[in-house]
This record gives C-alpha cells, structure tokens and sequence, in this order.
C-alpha cells in the first residue's frame, strides 16, 4: 500500500493552477460574447460577407461562392474606415490587380494564381497615383 501525503502548499498550488484556468476561460468567454459577429447575406450563387472591428467598424467586405471559397472583389479596412486593401479572388485564388493603400504611398500588386508578378509603387511624391472607391 502506498501511501500519499499532501501538504497545504501542494493544496495551494493545485488551486492556484485551477483558479487560473477559471479565470482565462472567464475572460475568454467574456470576450466572444462582446465580439461583433460576421454578418453573411445569401445572393444568387454567392455568399456576401461582411466582418466588421470591435469598434462596429467595416473590417472586410467580399463574398464566397457556394463551396465557401473567397471569390469576386474583397475590400479591407482599418478601424476608422480608412481603406487598406482591394483585390480579386477567383475561387479562393487571389487573381489581377490587388491594390495596397498605406499612409503616403499606394502599391499596385499584379497576381498570377497568388503569386506577385509584379509591384508598383506611387507615393505623395511620383507624379501618378490611382485611387478606388
């Protein structure tokens, strides 16, 4: 027979293990339930979704088509509505001009299959700079 003693401070660090647990999972559960959820909207043969920041705030705004795959224009935002990115997907393949916006400059990223074959790069100083709305 074997036998097992504890101790208070082996007590002690038990439940300090188990209050930590309890605590993270309280604070993660408090934190979903204050997330805003993604609104999805059935259109046709596409699924548009919008996600938005904690703010309330547009985050991204795309669709997916039936098998749940990115497809068509995809738009991405900062927390106060400053538009970040904007590009097309093609059955969840990044495809043609994506464009990158940034504080004082604008990149023009050309796609093949998701991969970059080209970049382009305007700022406050070239002489031409694009714009989408």
């Amino acid at each position: 027979m074997y036998f097992y003693t504890i101790t208070r401070n082996t007590i002690r660090t038990i439940m300090k293990k188990y209050i930590f647990i309890a605590l993270v999972f309280i604070g993660t559960a408090a934190y979903a339930q204050t997330s805003i959820q993604p609104k999805f909207e059935v259109e046709a043969n596409v699924i548009s979704a919008t996600y938005f920041h904690d703010n309330g705030a547009i985050q991204q705004q795309g669709t997916f088509n039936k098998k749940g795959k990115l497809d068509g224009m995809w738009t991405s935002y900062t927390d106060k509505g400053v538009k970040l990115s904007q590009g097309n997907y093609d059955k969840g393949i990044k495809t043609g001009k994506w464009f990158f916006w940034a504080e004082n400059s604008l990149k023009e990223v050309d796609y093949v299959n998701s991969r970059i074959t080209a970049v382009s790069e305007w700022n406050s100083k070239s002489e031409l700079a694009a714009t989408l709305n």
